[in-house]
């Protein structure tokens, strides 16, 4: 102990000047907008590299969970491709008249958080990519988040799990839609809102998009009825529902691009505005 004091008063010159340079940093950043934004958009840089670098190394862990997940998945298109592979081209299904509102563009989640009050999702694809704020990301399994922030290599988002935000969601067998909110206790459980009791539910039912936003097309998978009451006094049920995608183990998502959603907000304020065409 005493050597420790002696080596900090030898040194007392020089912790005091860097104590006052720190101070200094922080003011400067603190109290000054232009050296606020620079600082921040370094450390964000230099953090999602660092989560980058991270993520390869642990990932390279879980390769046979990545591999076993992509199997299935092929599995999955193959038997889709079967279903339609006896289709005539003139037919409804010609996949030349599908739906080309919506690309997917896909990306890797560099970190992710299940446990806070408010979760968020890096991923490590940015505005070069083509990602933009307000882009859906899904997975293989279901909904992950929205995109809010991009910069050129990167984007961040609000996960699912995290109550800022809410979904547009349906229960497949009857169309009936509500909100999906997150209630900030299980990573695997949100809420589904706005279901009125003359619906008839089941334990087991899906939910699904309802496709009544730009951000996810309808008919993305969400989860399955875990659970469902009927409050006192009330007008909607209570509906827990378990996610089907395991948010604490999703490595590889997609981004959702909506091509159309430029000319969507265009009409939207024209309608707001009052405005009507020539």
């Amino acid at each position: 102990m005493r050597s420790l004091f002696r080596l900090l008063i030898k040194n007392y010159p020089f912790l005091l000047f860097l104590a006052l340079e720190v101070i200094s940093v922080v003011f400067i950043i603190n109290y000054n907008s232009f050296q606020r934004a620079s600082f921040l958009n370094s450390s964000n840089a230099v953090t999602a590299t660092i989560y980058n670098s991270y993520t390869s190394v642990v990932q390279y862990f879980h390769l046979a969970k990545v591999n076993a997940d992509l199997s299935a998945e092929n599995a999955q298109l193959r038997n889709i491709l079967d279903l339609y592979q006896d289709v005539p081209l003139d037919s409804t299904l010609d996949i030349n008249k599908r739906d080309t509102s919506f690309n997917f563009i896909s990306a890797k989640i560099i970190n992710n958080s299940v446990n806070r009050q408010q979760n968020y999702i890096t991923l490590n694809k940015g505005r070069k990519d083509g990602i933009k704020p307000d882009q859906g990301i899904i997975s293989s399994n279901g909904i992950v988040g929205i995109v809010t922030n991009v910069s050129e290599s990167y984007a961040m988002g609000l996960s699912v799990l995290n109550p800022r935000w809410s979904v547009s969601a349906k229960l497949k067998k009857s169309g009936y839609y509500g909100s999906l909110n997150w209630n900030g206790k299980d990573y695997k459980h949100v809420d589904l809102n706005e279901i009125p009791f003359h619906v008839e539910l089941e334990v087991g039912d899906t939910i699904v998009t309802s496709g009544y936003s730009s951000v996810f097309p309808e008919g993305i998978l969400v989860g399955t009825i875990a659970s469902f009451t009927r409050p006192e006094g009330e007008n909607y049920y209570t509906i827990d529902v378990l996610l089907s995608e395991d948010l604490k183990s999703v490595a590889y998502v997609e981004v959702i691009d909506n091509t159309g959603i430029e000319e969507l907000r265009t009409l939207k304020s024209e309608t707001q505005n009052g405005a009507t065409g020539d």
